[in-house]
């Protein structure tokens, strides 16, 4: 039973990391491609019109979205309210097979 538990803990664990490693790499990838938009922006036409930005906007929207799925930063479902339901299914089910 131990055991059990153990590897469970690990797998939960290392999905967490993977979670974490996918964000990461996700905003990385905004920084390097955005930053290189903004050269070619200011090399093209000095910062006259900044169109660099939208692609920032846009993309900063969805890596906004990703940090809060990550890092349950979600008030109304987060990880919290997700393990009472669990819970509360759960028991829900259990409560009804007595009853059979």
């Amino acid at each position: 039973m131990e055991n059990s538990s153990k590897e469970n803990r690990y797998i939960k664990a290392k999905e967490r990391v993977d979670v974490l490693k996918k964000f990461y790499a996700n905003l990385w990838t905004y920084i390097m491609v955005i930053s290189a938009l903004a050269l070619i922006n200011y090399l093209t036409n000095g910062f006259s019109y900044m169109w660099f930005l939208w692609a920032a906007f846009g993309w900063g929207i969805g890596v906004i979205f990703h940090a809060i799925g990550t890092f349950n930063l979600n008030p109304f479902f987060g990880k919290s309210w997700e393990e009472r339901k669990i819970k509360q299914f759960m028991d829900e089910d259990e409560n009804s097979k007595k009853w059979k």
